[in-house]
């Protein structure tokens, strides 16, 4: 104590004096030493760099003047004095020599860790010098000169000497340790840990002292205040106990010492490390396999820690999981964050009550794609379908309830029909068995998501069963058939289907579903009927046309309203009687309002509405009709049609289209039998229409010119899709009728309309081909049109006389000899 108290009270630079001239004199020692000189002058070796290292030290004495730095460099000053002491007992042994050494690798290792912040030169150094030590070893061939029993008894005594005085040291350092374990500030903490680490590992300390001293709890309770950097190596201590001293499992396999670990697993990437090592450990224990499943946040974390890129950490985070997941509560908290291989390993190999355990906490999951996805890859999809073909209503119902989870993914849904799952799930609907009741609402559900899938359709006669079902099924059943069989109708390849379920009376069947209350099969009822009526548009009676019209006046439902105009679009051009109930029941004012409203607004109904009420007005359109026709004008219908040629609908543009060539194959008569009528009253220029060459309104002679419905037409053309060209063309030849050709031709042209007709010439229907040939031989009668458009019309009609069909090449030949004529001129 009293050479402790001396070197507190010397200043930082006289400690390090005292180091260097002690250590100069041990050097000398080991120089002048009688026996194994050859030992003592490679440890002289080693010790003479101590002193110049420590000379800078003088450098740094305001910032390494610190307690824990000054207690390491006392902890060397006295392993030197010690040295001495040893070196001087003659006859000494090989292993007291490397025991000396050794010591002083360990005192230079405390320095070193004391002073690892505050020089990266003066660190390299010790460290070099703190390694040689360590590893210094002599050969066996240096021994004793005397073999005389005074020698044996002086080398005997000499023994007893140096281990008293290490029992003596560790005794003092085992003393400090404690101390600055339970009241060390955290740089003597960590310097303490390293030195617990050190007597565990040399075995210098007993389970005895350990529980005397409660190291255990201290080290978990420091692990809560300590600084995160000291957090790693408290855990690799702990380790240490748990490997050298098996009485220690039992101290942390406590819920309070669990907890704290656990938070470990949120630390940096050591710490995670060490703590998941540490808990598989531990997880030898029943107590502890039965406890840490119930700390928060345990599982999340080890799922975390398994998907990470730590390696090991993830190797050790799988095999931990592994062992918990003999609790099934355990692997119910694994599937939540993610980790569903125990959760399938239970569904496929599990007890029967484990099962259904497994199968109702997956039914009852918030799940993601990727979650859904996960679990069909691992192989869930199959355990539980055998689940529901046992007997067992309770297996069941919950493998139902899980699949019905599951089936939000095609992939999933893919995997149910290869399984046989729809013969299964259809025989259950038609079951009038009162115990399987229970089962038909998730059936149904998972039913209607499989009619998603391309491959659901494999027996046609599916539609036809389920159709049948719809009556005798609870509105939520019904919902969910209603579902799959529009999903069955609207497939590609379904044109039989859909003829087969018309003919077996589905549209009067569907009747009474559309004057339901239930706003769902209502609109499921009505968008079916939609879908069949486009293909038996002639099945639809007047009794049924007047509840869709009811419907469309009275609802407040879009969809209902967007499905039932659909309906009435279907109804066949030829049915006049239709088209007069439509028109006696004001429908075309409704509709408009509903149109403009979903313009405005951008409904998600936009586009199908539109194309049905663009359906619809080819109807009120018909060119034959011309009272029609005005009827419809009169209501403002040509507005709207042009509205819709900017459409994101080719469909609806094509029919909008459509019903304004229909409207202009008459604007012609109309403007005479107007200038005839009103000859004596003079008109304004405004009103001169420069096709017709006469008076022309949107409201009494449907001029595309006055609607301003030429440049949205000239811009489908020059536009990507084709599908619109055709109509778009009709509707251009009623500007190029013989009496008005030259005035329709210039109108075109100052449109900028040749560009777009020339681009649907190269690429179009061959149809759209004839019509556009008919347009350009008028368009190029006038000499100046052929001169300003000849060499680009040129090149695409000799082009179009090479790849085109056969059929094309008379009218290409009369174009091609026209502008070849105005060349000439």
């Amino acid at each position: 104590m009293k050479q402790v108290k001396e070197i507190e009270n010397r200043t930082f630079s006289e400690v390090i004096s005292g180091i260097i001239a002690s250590t100069d004199e041990l050097a000398s020692i080991s120089k002048s030493s009688e026996t194994e000189k050859e030992m003592f002058n490679e440890l002289a070796l080693v010790l003479e760099r101590i002193p110049p290292i420590f000379s800078d030290l003088r450098e740094y004495d305001k910032i390494m003047d610190t307690p824990s730095i000054r207690k390491a460099v006392g902890s060397l000053e006295k392993e030197i004095m010690r040295a001495k002491c040893l070196i001087n007992v003659p006859n000494q042994k090989m292993k007291h020599v490397e025991s000396i050494a050794h010591d002083l690798g360990r005192s230079l290792g405390l320095v070193l860790f004391a002073t690892a912040e505050v020089s990266t030169q003066f660190k390299a150094k010790i460290g070099e010098l703190h390694k040689e030590l360590m590893n210094l070893k002599f050969s066996e061939n240096c021994s004793p000169t005397s073999t005389s029993t005074s020698s044996r008894t002086t080398e005997f005594v000499c023994d007893l000497r140096v281990e008293e005085i290490e029992e003596q040291q560790i005794s003092t350092r085992v003393c400090d340790i404690a101390h600055h374990l339970k009241y060390g500030n955290d740089d003597e903490f960590k310097l303490a840990v390293v030195g617990l680490k050190e007597l565990i590992h040399n075995k210098n300390v007993d389970d005895e002292w350990l529980n005397e001293e409660g190291i255990v709890s201290i080290l978990l309770n420091r692990m809560d205040s300590s600084k995160s950097a000291n957090q790693s190596i408290i855990i690799q201590v702990l380790r240490y106990l748990v490997w050298n001293s098996p009485a220690s499992k039992g101290l942390i396999s406590n819920v309070g010492a669990l907890s704290t670990l656990v938070k470990s697993l949120a630390g940096d990437e050591e710490e995670r490390r060490e703590a998941v090592g540490l808990l598989l450990e531990l997880s030898d224990l029943v107590n502890v396999r039965r406890r840490l499943g119930r700390v928060q946040g345990c599982i999340v974390m080890l799922v975390a820690i398994l998907n990470g890129d730590d390696q090991i950490a993830s190797c050790n985070a799988r095999k931990l999981l592994n062992v918990l997941s003999v609790n099934t509560q355990n692997v119910l908290h694994m599937a939540e964050a993610g980790y569903f291989k125990p959760m399938v390993q239970h569904l496929k190999e599990g007890s029967d009550m484990n099962k259904i355990l497994m199968a109702t906490g997956l039914s009852r999951m918030e799940h993601t794609e990727q979650s859904k996805a996960s679990l069909g890859e691992e192989g869930a999809i199959e355990p539980l379908v055998q689940m529901f073909r046992t007997e067992k209503l309770e297996a069941k119902l919950s493998a139902l309830s899980a699949l019905q989870s599951l089936s939000g993914l095609n992939e999933n849904v893919q995997r149910l029909i290869d399984s046989g799952m729809v013969i299964s799930l259809l025989q259950l609907l038609f079951s009038v068995t009162s115990v399987l009741m229970t089962l038909r609402e998730p059936a149904a559900a998972i039913l209607a998501r499989m009619s998603e899938s391309e491959s659901f359709l494999m027996n046609h006669e599916m539609a036809l069963q389920m159709l049948s079902l719809l009556n005798l099924s609870s509105p939520v059943i019904q919902n969910h058939l209603l579902q799959a069989l529009n999903n069955i109708v609207a497939n590609s390849s379904a044109l039989e289907v859909r003829i087969n379920m018309v003919e077996n009376g589905a549209i009067q069947l569907l009747f009474p579903f559309v004057m339901e209350n239930n706003t769902k099969i209502k609109s499921g009822a009505l968008k079916l009927l939609y879908t069949l009526s486009k293909d038996a548009p002639e099945e639809l009676e007047e009794s049924q046309i007047s509840v869709i019209l009811s419907i469309i006046s009275s609802t407040s439902c879009k969809a209902e309203r967007v499905f039932a105009v659909g309906i009435l679009s279907n109804v066949s051009v030829t049915q006049k009687k239709a088209t007069d109930m439509l028109r006696k029941a004001n429908l075309l004012p409704i509709l408009i309002s509903i149109m403009n409203s979903s313009l405005a607004n951008s409904d998600v109904y936009v586009s199908l509405l539109s194309e049905s009420v663009a359906g619809l007005l080819v109807q009120f359109t018909n060119p034959f009709d011309r009272k029609l026709q005005l009827h419809s004008a009169e209501q403002g219908v040509i507005p709207l049609l042009v509205k819709l040629l900017s459409s994101k609908s080719a469909i609806a543009q094509c029919k909008a289209a459509t019903s304004l060539a229909q409207l202009s194959q008459n604007s012609l008569s109309l403007s005479k039998s107007r200038t005839t009528r009103w000859l004596c009253v003079p008109y304004s220029k405004d009103s001169v229409c420069e096709v017709h060459g006469r008076q022309c309104f949107i409201k009494t002679t449907f001029c595309l010119v006055k609607a301003d419905a030429i440049p949205p037409m000239i811009q489908i053309l020059e536009g990507k899709e084709r599908e619109v060209d055709e109509a778009v063309l009709s509707a251009l030849t009623t500007l190029l009728e013989d009496e008005i050709c030259d005035n329709g031709s210039k109108y075109i042209v100052k449109m900028c309309g040749v560009q777009g007709i020339l681009k649907v010439l190269g690429s179009g229907h061959i149809d759209t081909q004839q019509k556009a040939l008919w347009i350009l031989e008028r368009i190029f009668r006038i000499e100046e049109h052929g001169v300003q458009y000849g060499e680009t019309a040129w090149s695409v009609l000799v082009d179009l006389s090479k790849k085109g069909d056969s059929s094309l090449e008379s009218a290409i030949a009369k174009v091609l000899q026209q502008l070849e004529l105005f060349q000439l001129q």
